[in-house]
């Protein structure tokens, strides 16, 4: 493997058996002061998704067990977003604007990034190939700069004739840093992220849960459409806990990876899209039903919020990087 390949694309991370060590060997990776850890919790449910979005966006691949890292789920090659459409000036597309990107069903066998869509030719990317080869570049998300490099011209070609039928107006990249990205300041001043919470290309944490309760108690509220956990693209679905009680923790803990949980994961317009037809809700649902019961009541909240409801968890580890998880885990709470 070539050198310039990212320690965090090439590193095996053992996994430590003690909570304990664990927490101390991530206490010096951090370099920051670190979060006390809960000493007593309580199961509230079991594990019964396991999603990774490798592709910004994109769809997602389900696992039944997989490796935790400060940068997101990992299962060798298969990273949780670390890759992303950008336009022609570099900055980030996803499927508010282009919902077409839901219908791309990605895989990944070793290095090898395999593309599939109803319309499309399939399409292979050796992911090895392009870090091996390409230097770093600079792409746009969410107004910061991330290192990118660049997959190549046959696949930037495969999605621009996608999106608009163009030759070249669309790339796909790929994260070059062994490092979480930078948040948007305005973020940061609301709610407590550490400087590894926020992942590689997510819009703001590592990992996201979501508790299907809570899918289910709105789907009683919705007259014209009915939703699923696949609307909110979560990292992990619980199952057994009441609607809305993840209002009201502080950690979450799956198997024995230890999760704090960063803020309410707001939600946009991308909820009223059809994962599985790219189709718009006319009526904006199920984004209008949510704003009229779980709006944002802190102050400083809003001001980084404003009027986006709450629906799921977003998380980052604190027991330390190279845990298992796996389907059915117990999920305990604190």
């Amino acid at each position: 493997m070539s050198s310039n390949v990212p320690y965090y694309v090439t590193a095996t991370v053992t996994a430590a058996g003690v909570l304990g060590s664990v927490y101390c060997a991530y206490r010096l990776y951090r370099q920051e002061k670190p979060v006390k850890l809960p000493e007593k919790w309580e199961q509230v449910g079991v594990l019964t998704e396991i999603n990774v979005y490798p592709i910004k966006s994109c769809g997602r691949i389900m696992l039944e067990t997989v490796e935790c890292t400060n940068m997101g789920l990992r299962d060798g090659w298969l990273r949780d977003r670390v890759l992303m459409v950008v336009d022609d000036k570099d900055n980030f597309i996803t499927a508010r604007g282009f919902p077409e990107l839901l219908a791309v069903q990605p895989t990944i066998r070793n290095s090898v990034l395999t593309l599939e869509h109803p319309n499309m030719e399939k399409l292979n990317v050796n992911l090895a190939e392009v870090v091996a080869l390409q230097k770093p570049k600079k792409a746009i998300v969410w107004g910061d700069p991330v290192p990118v490099y660049d997959c190549g011209w046959e696949v930037s070609e495969w999605f621009s004739r996608l999106i608009d039928r163009s030759p070249l107006n669309f790339r796909l990249v790929y994260y070059a840093s062994e490092n979480c990205r930078k948040l948007r300041g305005t973020t940061n001043k609301a709610y407590k992220f550490g400087k590894e919470d926020t992942g590689a290309l997510p819009d703001e944490t590592s990992f996201n849960l979501v508790n299907e309760a809570s899918v289910d108690d709105l789907n009683t509220r919705l007259s014209d459409c009915k939703v699923s956990t696949k609307n909110f693209r979560p990292n992990f679905v619980l199952k057994g806990a009441k609607p809305y009680d993840e209002d009201n923790w502080k950690f979450v803990k799956i198997g024995e990876n230890v999760f704090e949980i960063i803020k309410p994961c707001l939600r946009c317009i991308l909820t009223t899209i059809d994962p599985e037809t790219g189709i718009r809700n006319a009526n904006t649902e199920p984004l209008q039903e949510l704003k009229k019961y779980r709006q944002l009541t802190d102050p400083e909240e809003r001001k980084s919020g404003g009027s986006s409801p709450k629906m799921g968890l977003q998380m980052a580890l604190r027991s330390g990087p190279g845990g298992k998880i796996s389907l059915n885990d117990p999920i305990y709470v604190a």
